[in-house]
């Protein structure tokens, strides 16, 4: 049950736990000099303005409290668009300010933010214009790391590559990223970087059970070219939980209110394999979301799984996961019911 608004905990000036680092494990992202915990919080439909501030602030603290230090976001999170960028500037100055040099924090463009042509994409005019508004929001003189969210089609890779590598040079971010990039263009956009004298930070890929499109090409790529890799929906968008198993659609599910996620995903294919991963989680002493997490961390290309939170108890799972190794024979278990390699079913 969520505190309420009168709680001290609230109320109180934020003290972060003393035991923050003892919890979630850090990993190097690819070969630069930053290690990321191993599990990052996404504020991407759970931080809008429909949820109550108390609720988002009680998040971000436990989050904070846990080690989960890397904060993950975009110009458009809500909804409405800019609404978590606002919602975390809020927080960072009612109680994370003091702890700003320890919080790692990044923000994308590249998806539609604003009306008219230069709304969206990946030009030079989009990128660096949505980033100014984004700090503003955010309530930051700058960010750790700044990604291309998409490629755009109709936007040379060079004109947005060119633009990241010179947000770098202004110190508005430290570190470069790309999100949903193929592995060819990954290598092209790394190459470009690279003769700007920057280094491309890391890859921001969708991954998980039920989604293995980048073991086939991204993940060697990123291998090669020692990119870290922060991959997000480890949950499928709350397929990979519990909440379906009877088929129905419980009515605070993600499923009954997400423009991303409707009932008709439940079908008769994706309820055969959410039932085999429940069997084998419980054979394993964990519960799916811990199952699903930890399998995603079991390769070292992926940093840091980025999950959503709309609960404290949900952080508290994914922490207990980031220290959970699957035995070999937990892992082949989970075979039958998760996607083939470089296959998407959900």
């Amino acid at each position: 049950m969520p505190i309420a608004a009168d709680d001290p905990r609230l109320t109180s000036p934020f003290e972060a736990a003393a035991t923050r680092y003892d919890d979630v494990p850090f990993q190097r992202a690819g070969a630069s000099g930053i290690p990321l915990p191993r599990i990052s919080l996404g504020l991407w439909q759970n931080f809008g303005s429909a949820r109550p501030l108390d609720v988002q602030r009680e998040i971000l603290r436990h989050a904070v409290d846990r080690g989960i230090v890397h904060i993950d976001l975009a110009n458009n999170y809500g909804p409405p668009y800019g609404a978590a960028e606002t919602t975390f500037g809020t927080v960072l100055d009612t109680d994370l300010r003091r702890y700003r040099d320890e919080l790692f924090l990044s923000t994308k463009a590249g998806y539609d933010m604003w009306p008219g042509p230069y709304g969206d994409g990946g030009s030079r005019k989009y990128l660096m214009r949505s980033l100014e508004q984004s700090l503003t929001r955010m309530r930051t003189d700058y960010v750790d790391v700044f990604y291309s969210h998409r490629v755009d089609p109709d936007t040379p890779i060079e004109e947005t590559v060119h633009a990241l590598a010179d947000i770098v040079r202004s110190g508005k971010a430290l570190y470069a990223g790309i999100s949903n990039y193929p592995a060819d263009l990954t290598r092209r956009a790394h190459e470009l970087l690279a003769a700007e004298g920057v280094r491309l930070f890391i890859h921001q890929p969708r991954y998980s059970l039920f989604d293995r499109t980048p073991e086939a090409e991204l993940f060697p790529t990123l291998r090669g070219l020692a990119v870290g890799s922060a991959v997000f929906s480890p949950l499928a968008q709350g397929l990979l939980t519990g909440k379906y198993l009877d088929g129905s659609v419980p009515a605070d599910s993600r499923a009954a209110d997400s423009r991303f996620l409707d009932a008709s995903a439940l079908t008769d294919d994706y309820l055969e394999r959410i039932r085999g991963i429940d069997g084998v989680a419980r054979e394993a002493g964990l519960s799916i979301p811990q199952l699903a997490v930890a399998w995603v961390l079991r390769d070292p290309v992926v940093t840091t799984a980025i999950i959503g939170a709309s609960r404290t108890s949900q952080i508290d799972d994914a922490v207990a996961a980031s220290t959970t190794v699957l035995s070999d024979d937990v892992i082949s278990a989970l075979e039958p019911f998760a996607a083939a390699v470089g296959e998407r079913i959900a």
